[in-house]
């Protein structure tokens, strides 16, 4: 099996602890039966871990770690400690070519400044960007990028952003030309910042890309499954990520108040639970879980850190659909093609 094949795994990292995510790992190997696994941290308590999966174990390698980033350490402290603690080596495999993607439900701020500084940017891409992928109305989910990564950004930025969401969501929603749009303040061609006007004037130049360029979207617009790919800096990215995930905690906590507050209620939710129970299941973080890091030279992937043991298996098997298709391949070429046309 190659190297490519592997998936590093920051095993220490995440709120739950290595039960969750050894858990989480078993179940992706189950349904991706062609990937191993290198598991990094404690390799005493990995092993003995390990004694509850023992399927897993014939397909994993333990990398020792001695330490752990905290979930509270700031990025600069981190990586002071990168080449001894679990998150760092985890995505050193990568860098190494042991593993074709390395997953963590660690500290974020430390995640992004650790893959930054060790796998360091595509040619052609100027920042990187983090994507994820969250629940619509529509037939599939919606990419949505930048979520925090770059607060400020400019017109070429956005662009190129635009061509890594496309590439990644011909990857993961198996879309052939996904329709892809700028968040903005209005759908007309006179609103928004002059770095968002910009960029929708280049990538209108753009038929040439496989994805068909939407114009703007408005914010209320997100989850209606109009889109594949949204665009916008990560200051506004992080703020719609953030309210889309408090909305869904609100509409389902706000209907078990409901349900509880008479005897009809109740039994009224017997009546409506199997609907009640589809729209949990659709608003589940744990089934949308697993934000990657696109424009840099090796794949990362951020796993929600309250994820249980099935979101953990989301982010893996995102991971191995970008590992087999071969994500940083095609964001080059797609990228080189944009250049190329728009240079002619």
């Amino acid at each position: 099996m190659s190297d490519r094949s592997r998936i590093a795994i920051d095993a220490m990292g995440g709120d739950e602890g290595l039960a969750v995510m050894l858990a989480g790992v078993a179940r992706a190997r189950r349904r991706y039966d062609d990937i191993s696994f290198l598991l990094v941290g404690d390799e005493t308590a990995i092993r003995a871990g390990l004694a509850n999966h023992p399927n897993l174990s014939q397909h994993s390698e333990i990398v020792h770690a001695p330490d752990v980033i905290a979930g509270d350490e700031k990025p600069s402290q981190a990586l002071r400690r990168a080449r001894t603690t679990s998150m760092g080596i985890a995505i050193d495999c990568v860098k190494q070519g042991r593993a074709g993607a390395a997953v963590s439900a660690g500290n974020t701020g430390a995640l992004m400044a650790m893959a930054k500084l060790s796998l360091r940017t595509m040619p052609g891409i100027d920042r990187p960007a983090l994507a994820a992928l969250l629940p619509t109305l529509g037939e599939n989910d919606v990419v949505v990028l930048d979520l925090g990564a770059n607060t400020e950004c400019d017109a070429r930025n956005l662009v190129q952003f635009a061509v890594m969401g496309a590439a990644y969501a011909r990857t993961t929603l198996d879309l052939a030309s996904p329709r892809v749009a700028l968040l903005n303040i209005g759908s007309e061609d006179q609103k928004g910042t002059e770095a968002i006007r910009d960029a929708a004037q280049m990538l209108r130049k753009g038929p040439h890309l496989p994805m068909t360029f939407a114009g703007f979207v408005e914010g209320d617009r997100l989850s209606r499954g109009e889109h594949d790919v949204i665009v916008c800096d990560g200051f506004s990215g992080n703020i719609a990520l953030k309210t889309a995930e408090g909305t869904a905690r609100f509409v389902a906590d706000l209907l078990k108040r409901a349900f509880r507050s008479s005897v009809r209620s109740k039994l009224g939710f017997l009546i409506s639970r199997p609907a009640t129970e589809l729209l949990r299941d659709h608003l589940d973080p744990n089934n949308h879980n697993g934000a990657v890091f696109l424009g840099l030279n090796g794949l990362v992937v951020k796993s929600h850190g309250g994820a249980n043991e099935r979101g953990v298996a989301t982010a893996i098997g995102n991971a191995a659909k970008m590992v087999k298709a071969d994500l940083a391949r095609r964001i080059a070429e797609d990228l080189g093609n944009f250049e190329s046309k728009a240079a002619a």
